[in-house]
């Protein structure tokens, strides 16, 4: 979730299916832009006990970021409301109720409930194993609960399809690390309502229908990418869809994004890269060189948590010696800000302009998961195999 945002592996075949266009939506994406095989790349193994280890070291963890990913969950665990939920304005908390500064104003509970689970699901914490099974379970029950059943399916809306893509993710990841039946059928009507809300155009906005920017559809893409990684079928008609929209908006063949138009800016770019990497280009592909390079040049962002998520995922999935600069960095930089004393001790807040709404709760989830990257997803490109020790 971006608030206020007013600016900012899979195989790849030769055999598409041709589906119908309309010609008032533009040209018919090419084949390198397209889903082929949406299969197992990006996936959630590496969460398990047994890769975690492995994954920090091998792309460039360290005891001192996963120190600070325990200390983090344990600040979420902390704040958490007796009904299952979390607020963005902490002094809704009954256990801190206004002791840590730069609470958050915006009222979405649905947003901050599953905002403050992706990390513990990315831990490898779920409603069935692990240290913190109560509090996963508790927050999934709530979003189910907040669940509205409708013709179109699930919404978990409250207001945005920003909370509708956070609470789809943190559904269907529940759903895939566990194979929960008793989940699947919530998971699977919050993915049909995504599916149903997507503009003609290719993208998703504030409400269903509504013409696209990059910042929404980024979420709705990672929510589908989820519902795959469940095993739940994705249309193939919804992917051609997507990659229309992220051609109204790319630059340079691609290579960078804009918000509403074609434009050049760090963060669109890095959500329009990862949903191409998503929708299968080859790491070689040229105008993916040319973002990556332009992504790497840019840095890690002191502040803005919300570029860093995007950016971090796309450079991991990409390698190399890229990933391993912007990884220092990145790494180093959030171990260091991590609050120490009082209350807010394991938490993170930043000065950002786009996170002052969102406050301490929303910056210390996004922190978190940047810690987690390790092996919250397995790279798209690696050759690398991992197996359990044995």
């Amino acid at each position: 979730m971006r608030p206020s945002e007013q600016t900012p592996g899979f195989s790849i075949g030769s055999d598409l299916p041709e589906l119908p266009v309309d010609p008032s939506l533009g040209r018919e994406p090419s084949v390198r832009q397209l889903p082929v095989v949406l299969a197992s790349g990006g996936g959630l193994e590496g969460r398990g006990a047994g890769l975690r280890g492995q994954l920090v070291d091998a792309y460039g963890g360290s005891q001192a970021s996963q120190a600070a990913v325990a200390r983090g969950l344990r600040w979420l665990m902390a704040h958490q409301l007796d009904d299952g939920s979390w607020r963005f304005d902490l002094r809704q908390s009954p256990q801190c109720r206004g002791q840590c500064r730069h609470h958050g104003t915006i009222g979405s509970s649905t947003a901050a409930t599953a905002l403050a689970l992706l990390p513990f699901l990315g831990a490898g914490q779920t409603h069935r194993d692990g240290e913190y099974q109560e509090v996963v379970k508790k927050g999934l029950y709530y979003l189910e609960r907040r669940m509205i059943a409708t013709p179109r399916g699930g919404d978990l809306q409250e207001g945005t399809m920003y909370a509708q893509g956070l609470a789809t993710i943190a559904l269907c990841e529940a759903c895939a690390m566990t194979g929960d039946d008793a989940l699947r059928a919530t998971a699977q009507s919050a993915i049909e309502f995504i599916v149903a809300a997507q503009h003609p155009r290719g993208g998703w906005r504030y409400v269903p229908g509504q013409p696209g920017d990059t910042t929404v559809t980024g979420w709705q893409v990672m929510a589908l990418k989820s519902g795959q990684l469940a095993g739940f079928e994705i249309p193939l008609p919804t992917w051609y869809a997507v990659a229309r929209f992220l051609d109204s908006v790319q630059a340079d063949d691609g290579s960078y994004y804009g918000y509403l138009v074609p434009e050049k800016r760090p963060t669109t770019t890095a959500i329009g890269l990862l949903c191409r990497m998503y929708l299968g280009w080859p790491r070689a592909h040229s105008p993916l060189l040319q973002g990556v390079e332009y992504l790497s040049k840019t840095g890690p962002s002191p502040n803005d948590m919300y570029f860093n998520f995007y950016a971090a995922q796309v450079l991991h999935h990409f390698g190399g010696p890229v990933w391993d600069r912007w990884n220092g960095q990145l790494r180093d930089g959030l171990i260091a800000a991590q609050a120490s004393a009082g209350h807010e001790a394991g938490s993170w807040q930043f000065v950002e302009s786009h996170s002052r709404e969102a406050g301490r709760l929303y910056n210390t989830a996004m922190a978190i998961m940047l810690l987690e990257i390790y092996y919250r997803y397995m790279p798209l490109y690696s050759q690398r195999t991992f197996g359990a020790p044995p």
